[in-house]
């Protein structure tokens, strides 16, 4: 079992690659992507799904988990995640992979045993997991392990 966990966003999306194997869990990649604001809407969104659909095509992944968004302060950052949040339910579709989505409180309580913890916190947890873990520029990556780790759990439960 590979999961991809994906934290989208328009400036970088965080991504990580977890794979179960033996009751082991595996880091097998993460970080973010970047796309560049320079590009139009459009060139991100194609720059999003191509290098997400060659993450899935060459990590063989069978998983994807995603953040369920809420609104925060701007409308339009919301609508625009949308369009990522769809892109990320047609890489699904067209690769046969199982789609898990969790809420970001779920995703805390999950790591921290506490729904409100702040991104450091949560960030903290992962490096006790993973102690070899370099820290990265942005929280975005350790969002997105954070989401992976979390889709990996759910699918463990279910068996």
């Amino acid at each position: 079992m590979r999961v991809l966990g994906i934290d989208p966003g328009f400036s970088f999306t965080g991504y990580a690659v977890v794979a179960q194997e033996h009751n082991k869990t595996y880091l097998i990649d993460f970080g973010y992507l970047k796309l560049p604001q320079s590009r139009s809407l459009q060139e991100r969104v194609a720059i999003f799904h191509d290098q997400l659909e060659h993450k899935i095509k060459s990590y063989q992944i069978t998983h994807l988990a995603i953040e369920t968004p809420f609104l925060g302060k701007n409308a339009q950052n919301f609508l625009k995640l949308g369009y990522l949040r769809g892109i990320l339910y047609l890489l699904s579709h067209k690769n046969n992979l199982i789609l898990s989505e969790f809420a970001p409180t779920q995703i805390k309580q999950s790591l921290t045993g506490f729904g409100g913890a702040s991104k450091e916190q949560v960030a903290r947890i992962l490096f006790q997991l993973f102690p070899t873990l370099v820290k990265p520029d942005k929280y975005d990556a350790t969002d997105a392990l954070a989401i992976s780790l979390c889709g990996l759990w759910q699918r463990k439960q279910l068996f």
